[in-house]
């Protein structure tokens, strides 16, 4: 059979190049099929298209809550996080108001410093969760309140966390306490604790406040280690760990300056 022509300069050419036909599939080899989440989206784009989107979405038993699902949690339970968010199971997943959930669990459960409720199609609703990590204990009777890093109060617990100093405010001689308040006093021991490197808060036993530019580091080992003010408190962590390896035998350090620390009791 001849092929199409080409007409060229007034003269007829036969087109030779040959036709591709395409190849069957190898012998064994297996179709893939779309996977159930493919087919739900697909199946809502013929119904969009269709006119009965509103009726999928809000009116069929299809895409509807029915698993709740947390990740993120650490001292707070799964569990605890689901009984607080109150996802209504059942409900079209379309109309669940995810930011009022994500409100609901930071009223309900203050250790939550952030939360993300996020629609999973077509069945389920995820929480992500971000919880505060102490920085600092404030003793209350018999119980502990824990402090982040912003200075927020989340929680109170009968038990000290592991690895997480204790204030000690004893400015009550100190020109400090009428000046800035032992609130403010306060906010600065939270600010040095929150600087200190990981090992070496780990390692604190209490952050002493002796007024707003004496800080003190009490060390589990009984080592001591004079702060200053809260103010370069990266720089004087830095300098405290070099300190500590370069001094292991040394029960005062002083940082104040971090410039120019100083080293005694070796």
């Amino acid at each position: 059979m001849a092929g199409p022509t080409a007409v060229k300069g007034g003269t007829r050419q036969r087109d030779s190049s040959p036709v591709r036909t395409p190849r069957p599939p190898a012998p064994g080899r297996r179709l893939r099929l779309p996977s159930r989440r493919a087919l739900v989206v697909a199946l809502i784009a013929v119904v969009l298209l269709g006119g009965g989107g509103s009726w999928l979405l809000y009116g069929s038993p299809w895409l509807r809550v029915e698993r709740v699902s947390t990740s993120g949690t650490g001292v707070l339970t799964p569990q605890e996080v689901k009984d607080a968010a109150a996802v209504p199971v059942g409900a079209p997943l379309i109309s669940v108001d995810t930011g009022a959930i994500e409100d609901r669990l930071r009223r309900e459960l203050p250790r939550i410093e952030s939360v993300e409720a996020v629609r999973s199609w077509p069945h389920g609703i995820g929480l992500k969760v971000t919880e505060r990590k102490p920085v600092l204990l404030i003793k209350k009777g018999r119980n502990f309140i824990e402090v982040d890093a912003a200075g927020v109060r989340f929680a109170t617990v009968p038990r000290a966390p592991r690895g997480v100093p204790l204030l000690e405010l004893s400015a009550e001689r100190s020109p400090s306490l009428s000046r800035f308040g032992t609130d403010r006093l306060r906010r600065e021991a939270v600010k040095v604790a929150g600087d200190l490197p990981s090992a070496i808060a780990g390692d604190t036993r209490a952050v002493k406040v002796r007024s707003y530019d004496s800080v003190v580091l009490e060390l589990k080992s009984g080592r001591t280690v004079e702060w200053g003010s809260s103010e370069k408190g990266r720089a004087k962590g830095a300098t405290l760990t070099a300190l500590l390896k370069a001094a292991p035998k040394a029960r005062h350090f002083d940082v104040s300056a971090p410039t120019a620390p100083a080293v005694s009791g070796s």
